[in-house]
């Protein structure tokens, strides 16, 4: 199975928007919760606001996971820093044509960060035709992808 095949595969399943779980820990205290994801280039980015809990969390742990319907992910947040600081502004425009209401109701630019989550392993659960199970995992760090058979 070609990686790089399997990776666009990935980022096709994803499509262009999501509301994922985000789960975060710091000093062994664990949360989740959902957050409104653009997946733009290969990246998977969301914004809040620099002063919430889950932000303080990223920044002390970036070790991060994020789910949607069978596909989990495993990898680092990266602070980009203000939204409103970013030189290109695709993700502002992705986000305000994706989740207008969010967009609209939390116009926080002194305060709203951009946060993208890197993908160090992803795991895909799913079914063939003949509805048999299976598993897809990605390994972005060692770039290697493989399914293993479930039933």
């Amino acid at each position: 199975m070609e990686y790089q095949t399997v990776v666009d595969q990935f980022y096709k399943k994803l499509g262009r928007k999501k509301i994922m779980a985000l789960a975060t820990s710091l000093n062994d205290h664990v949360m989740v919760r959902n957050v409104s994801v653009i997946i733009h280039e290969e990246k998977i980015l969301f914004k809040t606001d620099k002063n919430f809990r889950k932000t303080q969390q990223l920044i002390e742990n970036p070790q991060v996971a994020i789910c949607y319907w069978g596909v989990q992910i495993e990898g680092i947040a990266v602070n980009h820093g203000l939204v409103a600081d970013q030189k290109d502004d695709s993700f502002q425009t992705l986000y305000q044509k994706y989740w207008e209401k969010s967009y609209n109701a939390y116009p926080h630019k002194d305060s709203e960060i951009l946060i993208e989550i890197v993908p160090k392993l992803v795991e895909i659960w799913d079914q063939d035709e003949e509805d048999k199970g299976f598993q897809l995992l990605i390994d972005f760090e060692q770039e290697k992808a493989k399914i293993e058979k479930y039933d």
